[in-house]
């Protein structure tokens, strides 16, 4: 009897399709969005591309920033002790240590010679909200593209090709931390 059962609710499942489709019907992140005229599946297709063009600003925005952040660690002044004591050479293996100028001045403060970039709470919080941003809009447009839905899928590129042709000159991949 529980095998009989459980055949019957398979036989009443609806597998899930592996080839692009081309539905105007397609659900879009749950059965409440599921456009039922050919303008509600073109608003969809719509959303999709600004969606993907708003991805495209988030990760060139984390690059800007990251490189505003560090030329800001750069220029930091960091209050040091006066000592008659020379800083340690630094350790070459160590990526966390960084060399710069020193500058000092009479009022007991300089740049570090040697620093390890302190952890933040006030950088760091709004940094990792940025990127779970970024993060949480790139998996909203793989859930889209994963309906294998022709006008979706093209949709999603289509933003991101214009994403990239507007926002690509900002954007610098290589931004290594000195």
């Amino acid at each position: 009897m529980e095998h009989s059962h459980s055949h019957a609710v398979e036989s009443n499942a609806h597998p899930m399709s592996m080839v692009f489709t081309t539905s105007t019907s397609t659900p879009l992140y749950s059965l409440a969005w599921t456009p039922n005229s050919t303008g509600k599946y073109a608003g969809t297709c719509i959303f999709l591309i600004i969606f993907a063009f708003i991805y495209r600003a988030l990760i060139v925005g984390k690059s800007i920033l990251q490189r505003r952040r560090l030329e800001k660690e750069r220029t930091r002044r960091v209050p040091v002790r006066k000592s008659a004591s020379a800083s340690p050479p630094a350790e070459p293996d160590n990526p966390d240590t960084k060399r710069t100028k020193t500058a000092s001045d009479n009022s007991g403060v300089q740049r570090s010679t040697f620093a390890v970039k302190p952890w933040r709470f006030s950088v760091e919080l709004p940094r990792a909200a940025y990127n779970t941003l970024t993060t949480g809009v790139g998996y909203l447009l793989m859930l889209a593209v994963m309906t294998l839905n022709v006008g979706y899928f093209l949709s999603v590129l289509g933003g991101t090709l214009v994403g990239e042709l507007v926002f690509g000159p900002y954007f610098s991949p290589g931004v290594k931390e000195d």
